[in-house]
């Protein structure tokens, strides 16, 4: 989401950036192109190119480029055409360099201690001072491409209740979106491997992540004191010119953006195309949604759950999605899902999108959110095309499938390829 303009209030308006992978339209090998492909548009090496209300930008690496929207959309329906479009736009001027998009939270072939080359443009400083701290070639920076939703709020009172209800959904939505199941051309046994290389990604100074899922604080006054304070104290002595102390060195799952009024959810896997998205997007919204407006449970259920209980179901789901069996009757009944003793976090979701959401008049991300919901996230959907003990051939087959749902606007399915 841009830069901070008026106040707007609880869904009221949505920003939602997309990160894609620049390959070998033969071989799938990453090249780090994104600075040309930018030149290439507006003749020179910047790190934003505004087209309107969409806009294109560089990230940590130089395979990499963000879709965004430019300042927050009032809805959600429909945005899908508008990225779309931009994929469409960037592939064809990708062509002159063999070169084409790539969809899912993680390349599958990629060697990141091989490849990996950053963004040597501006805002240079914050990268290299990552790299300096961290070294940026590990999977756990080069190789995790993902979707982030910004979520505003108005005021002290709209950011507790939406913290509140967005740390209860952050465990679920791996079981929709994970779309990351092979790296370094292995079957890695999780449905999103991305996001357990991202947990780990900064072990050296525990407090910028955390559990992933936030530390149950619905002030902003107690949010700056117990998570932005202590995480900054804690980079600086590895980071003496100050570059890092800014909001976005969070890297829990929801991070709130102050600067922007917002909460930025950070864990949904990019998928195949935008429609497949979108329909992960208006799912969690939804969900997020009836939560705050406090449908099944008051906030003051939601808001007394700690991190380490919501982070041991984060963790089972981003392993087994949504065969993941929820044991936990409270959990189960914040959602006022009317089941026997547990259920699988796949009937839940079932549960609460059909409580919340209505897509009759959105045929494709119907679509796409019932190939989701009745044949698996996009993670499930790939092991089935892989097959038992994929080769690096098997990979390159299906990958390139996924590629071409991208280029078309497709949704993914093993027995029906793009």
């Amino acid at each position: 989401m841009s830069t901070k303009t008026a106040t707007l209030h609880l869904f009221e308006g949505y920003g939602v950036e997309m990160e894609y992978m620049i390959v070998d339209r033969d071989t799938l090998q990453v090249r780090p192109i994104t600075d040309q492909l930018i030149y290439d548009e507006v003749g020179a090496y910047v790190s934003d190119v505004e087209f309107g209300k969409m806009a294109w930008s560089n990230e940590l690496v130089l395979h990499v480029v963000e879709l965004k929207t430019q300042t927050p959309t009032h809805t959600l329906i429909g945005l899908e055409n508008d990225f779309q479009e931009h994929v469409k736009k960037i592939n064809q001027m990708l062509e002159k360099h063999n070169a084409m998009l790539l969809p899912t939270g993680a390349h599958p072939l990629m060697n990141p201690f091989e490849e990996t080359k950053l963004w040597p443009h501006e805002h240079n400083a914050v990268y290299e001072a990552y790299n300096r701290i961290f070294d940026c070639r590990g999977h756990g920076w080069a190789n995790l491409q993902s979707t982030h939703l910004n979520l505003p709020f108005g005021n002290d009172e709209e950011f507790g209740k939406l913290h509140a209800a967005i740390r209860m959904v952050l465990p679920l939505i791996p079981a929709l979106a994970a779309s990351s199941p092979v790296l370094d051309g292995k079957l890695s046994g999780l449905l999103d491997t991305r996001l357990d290389v991202y947990r780990h990604n900064q072990d050296k100074i525990p407090a910028i992540a955390g559990k992933v899922v936030p530390e149950p604080v619905f002030t902003q006054k107690d949010y700056r004191e117990q998570i932005l304070n202590r995480m900054y104290a804690a980079v600086a002595p590895h980071d003496p010119e100050g570059v890092l102390q800014e909001e976005f060195l969070n890297s829990r799952g929801a991070i709130a953006r102050f600067d922007r009024n917002a909460i930025e959810i950070r864990i949904i896997d990019i998928q195949e195309s935008p429609v497949a998205d979108l329909a992960v997007l208006q799912a969690v919204v939804a969900t997020i949604q009836a939560l705050v407006g406090e449908r099944w449970v008051g906030i003051d259920k939601l808001k007394q759950w700690d991190e380490n209980r919501l982070s041991d179901l984060f963790l089972q789901v981003v392993r087994s999605g949504q065969e993941t069996v929820i044991n936990d009757r409270d959990f189960i009944d914040c959602f006022g899902f009317d089941c026997e003793d547990n259920c699988t976090v796949g009937e839940l979701w079932k549960h609460i999108v059909a409580e919340t959401l209505n897509l009759e008049e959105q045929p494709h991300v119907a679509h796409a959110l019932n190939v989701i919901l009745s044949r698996g996230c996009l993670s499930k959907r790939i092991v089935e095309a892989l097959g038992e003990n994929p080769g690096e051939e098997d990979i390159h087959r299906v990958y390139l499938s996924l590629a071409r749902c991208l280029g078309q606007g497709g949704v993914f399915i093993p027995d029906k390829p793009c």
